[in-house]
């Protein structure tokens, strides 16, 4: 696009009025690495490493592609004063277009959208949880607010990031949000689709007011009355999707936690339900226990009698 570097400026972005001399200008990483042609810089202790330099030159493939990314890795520079300003630029860029889906749906003259995500689909016990998350329409021009950089999708958050984030999410007052749970013998009678469908539908009809349109992670759910914008991979392509599906893993997963001083013996704080090798084997010793999901198949087993634990 206009104005965006091409690959010869943007190494001279990242290692100032040295790099000309280095790097041919229609390098690649790939052909350096064929040719064994590393930049010196990358051999002298830099910080500015040669997998962080083949993810800029990524970034500008995300952005011709109109596909969004936050990963931009700029580290120390020969000149690190330089070209601080369209180093911002890029990454106010990148940011922003978390929040594309959300503004076309602005552009056709909705106001009040909302962002819904699941998590537990796949565990063999538990519930499976649903959030639906509403921002200020003003952040879908100006950004995300300080406290809430970084943000993405929960299942590439680090535990103490995806809790910091829940914190925030859930005391600022412009966040609206919503969080449904299906518990497992629901899960059993309806299965796990419907089941999370219904999540779904219970996060979003929590919302008030409601919303005009949603953004869904995945594919189209039928089932939810409200207009939609399926989006395959949305929860790392769309910030309001991002927020939903950190607020549905950090209840669901503090609900395993629970479970767990409730239940011991399965190591669900561990794994949260997952078919891990533990689970496996505590299902074998100890049989399924009311938490668990006999529809699903290493599950269909007669439970133990737990008056023991109560006795205990």
């Amino acid at each position: 696009p206009e104005g965006f570097p091409g690959k010869g400026s943007l190494a001279s972005l990242l290692l100032g009025h040295r790099a000309k001399a280095m790097l041919p200008r229609r390098a690649s990483p790939e052909s350096l690495f064929r040719e064994n042609r590393t930049p010196s810089i990358f051999k002298t202790g830099s910080k500015i490493l040669l997998h962080e330099w083949k993810q800029c030159f990524q970034f500008q493939k995300s952005y011709r592609e109109g596909r969004g990314t936050d990963r931009v890795f700029i580290y120390a520079m020969a000149r690190p004063d330089y070209g601080a300003g369209r180093i911002a630029g890029m990454k106010r860029v990148a940011a922003n277009r978390r929040f594309q889906f959300e503004r076309e749906v602005l552009d056709r003259g909705t106001r009040l959208l909302a962002g819904v995500d699941e998590a537990g689909r796949g565990p063999l016990a538990g519930p499976v949880v649903a959030a639906a998350v509403s921002f200020p329409v003003e952040w879908y021009a100006d950004g995300l607010p300080r406290s809430l950089r970084g943000l993405n999708d929960s299942k590439q958050l680090a535990l103490e990031d995806r809790e910091r984030f829940y914190e925030v999410l859930t005391v600022n007052p412009g966040v609206r949000y919503a969080i449904a749970r299906i518990d497992a013998g629901d899960i059993d009678t309806l299965n796990i689709l419907r089941a999370t469908h219904r999540a779904m539908s219970e996060a979003l009809d929590g919302l008030d007011p409601a919303p005009m349109h949603v953004l869904v992670d995945g594919l189209p759910v039928a089932s939810l009355r409200f207009p939609q914008t399926a989006i395959v991979g949305g929860d790392a392509r769309s910030y309001t999707i991002a927020a939903a599906s950190v607020l549905a893993k950090v209840t669901r997963d503090r609900l395993m936690v629970d479970y767990d001083r409730e239940f011991p013996g399965y190591g669900f704080a561990e794994h949260k339900g997952y078919g891990t090798r533990r689970h496996l084997a505590a299902l074998e010793a100890l049989g399924p226990c009311p938490i668990h999901r006999r529809s699903f198949a290493p599950c269909r087993r007669p439970e133990p009698d737990f008056l023991h634990l109560l006795e205990g």
